[in-house]
């Protein structure tokens, strides 16, 4: 399948797109979200996701890409984790699939995700790997080989 795992800053990744673990108001944040706004032009990418108005957790949502090597960035959001119990793993897996959806409407063929809600919103690392192999995995396997995805984890193991 069409996945691959790779140590990597999301922002220098030469992709059709690439996906933001954006807030539901999405506004420039840190972490991921940050370093996204930063490479693609602050004003651009937060005037573009102002149109926009915001964005539900698990859902998906597009813009242009502006300064970064990427054509576009998917913003999802994803669930801030609360011990398990409260549907986090639906959510998660929904943000992978909205956002693989998304990039099959817009033509886009190759794809990097970060790894989302493992950073602030604070979904254990491990776990939100193992969710988004899944996810990923899942959606590929019924949607074919169209797609080249690529979990851009970092930072890279010390």
């Amino acid at each position: 399948m069409p996945l691959k795992t790779e140590y990597a800053n999301i922002v220098t990744l030469q992709v059709d797109a690439i996906v933001n673990a954006a807030n539901g108001a999405l506004q420039a944040g840190g972490g991921v979200c940050g370093a996204i706004f930063a490479a693609a032009g602050y004003a651009q990418m937060q005037a573009s996701c102002d149109a926009i108005g915001g964005c539900a957790t698990g859902e998906a949502v597009i813009t242009p890409g502006f300064a970064l090597p990427a054509r576009y960035v998917i913003h999802t959001v994803g669930p801030v984790w609360q011990g398990g119990g409260h549907g986090e793993e639906k959510l998660l897996t929904a943000c992978y699939q909205n956002a693989l959806a998304l990039a099959m409407q817009n033509g886009i063929k190759t794809i990097a995700f970060p790894l989302i809600s493992a950073g602030i919103y604070g979904y254990p690392r491990e776990e939100a790997l193992a969710v988004a192999r899944r996810a990923i995995e899942g959606f590929l396997a019924e949607h074919g080989d169209s797609l080249t995805v690529t979990l851009a984890l970092y930072p890279p193991p010390t």
